[in-house]
């Protein structure tokens, strides 16, 4: 029997032909999307990016305990292990931990934390825990996971006064990821500015901010970091220092940008579409900012991206040499001031684990930036 013929419902691939028109009359936006998606380290990494700051903005639905609680029967206790096979052998699908009691070793006076295979509890998501107020907004205790009571749960183990390093770097990820972002945005509005002026109106001006710009670049960054951080009163509060830290780091990394935003000004400056905007009796400052800076924003762009991680690494330093952010506050920096001896690493080693979390924000920033340079020109094969 002959079977009736029935096209085919699969849809007709874009020939090369049609392809090469989407290229031409896509917009300048559209080019650099498609190239930058073409990027896949750089895609990656902005999802990386992306979940650490959601990780900050909800730090308190992602910990497991409240950060600054002390846990005295759990000082210096190593990381949870998660399990799915039983102490008989048994195969347990939800994953679970066993409770941890603690040893004085009396000849070295050190703990040493054991499981104990008869008490058992299984790790929970989404599950009820300490209340806290969601974006400072709303009333919750929905924490992303946990285990029932009367255990607690360290997924990173704990510091020497028994708090959860992992809640702790949570929060932490809250200051060191805001002040790289707020810190570089003042920068960026700083270097743009001055670096404008200088290349547009040139001369004198030009004269006299570049041998500003040669002044502050030429000084040694740490040692005027730690000038400025070591004048700020010690009364102050935990908001105080984080803002005066802020201004401090912007202030001292707009040189870099200004003289990029000048170098590229000097080339445009005498463009006809400038020329125009002058004969059309528009300001230096409308020029500037209207005209100027948005024709080179995608380098713009990538300068931004790349010196939010010089800005992170500035905190986490400054921090770490205790004269940046200063406790009760946490940052990253601030969290490995407790690894700062090799007794501390030797027998906590799980200590350097927000070390961990600077790498991979740093290294994510790096590859969003080179995947943002490569787009930015989408001409370029």
């Amino acid at each position: 029997m002959l079977r009736r013929f029935r096209p085919s419902r699969a849809k007709p691939q874009a020939s090369a032909t049609q392809y090469d028109e989407s290229y031409y009359l896509a917009s300048q936006r559209q080019l650099i999307w498609r190239k930058f998606r073409r990027h896949r380290l750089a895609m990656f990494s902005s999802l990386v990016i992306l979940f650490l700051y959601s990780m900050a903005i909800f730090a308190e639905f992602y910990s497991t305990n409240d950060f600054q609680k002390r846990h005295v029967k759990y000082a210096k206790a190593p990381p949870h292990t998660l399990h799915f096979v039983d102490e008989v052998g048994n195969f347990h699908f939800s994953p679970f931990i066993y409770e941890m009691k603690q040893e004085l070793d009396m000849n070295t006076l050190q703990r040493n934390y054991t499981e104990d295979t008869s008490k058992r509890y299984h790790l929970r998501f989404f599950t009820e825990g300490e209340p806290y107020k969601l974006l400072g907004l709303f009333e919750t205790n929905i924490h992303l996971m946990g285990v029932d009571d009367p255990a607690v749960y360290f997924p990173f183990g704990t510091d020497e006064f028994g708090r959860d390093v992992y809640s702790r770097t949570m929060h932490a990820a809250r200051i060191t990821l805001s002040i790289g972002f707020v810190g570089v945005i003042v920068s960026f509005c700083l270097g743009c500015l001055i670096g404008g002026i200088s290349g547009y109106f040139g001369g004198t001006v030009d004269l006299v901010v570049q041998r500003v710009i040669e002044f502050i670049i030429s000084i040694p960054q740490i040692p005027l970091w730690m000038a400025l951080s070591a004048a700020l009163p010690s009364e102050w509060s935990s908001t105080q220092d984080y803002f005066s830290i802020t201004v401090v780091l912007a202030v001292l990394t707009w040189p870099p940008l200004a003289r990029a935003v000048r170098g590229k000004l000097l080339e445009l400056r005498e463009a006809d579409f400038v020329m125009a905007a002058r004969i059309s009796n528009m300001g230096d400052m409308e020029i500037i900012v209207k005209h100027l800076l948005p024709s080179f924003a995608s380098f713009l762009i990538v300068v931004l991206s790349l010196a939010v991680p010089g800005m992170i690494l500035a905190e986490t330093a400054l921090s770490f040499l205790q004269i940046g952010i200063r406790p009760p506050a946490v940052s990253w920096g601030v969290l490995l001031q407790d690894a700062q001896n090799i007794r501390s690493l030797s027998q906590s080693p799980w200590l350097l684990i927000p070390g961990l979390f600077v790498i991979a924000t740093v290294l994510s920033f790096n590859f969003l930036g080179d995947g943002l340079r490569d787009a930015a020109d989408p001409y370029k094969q």
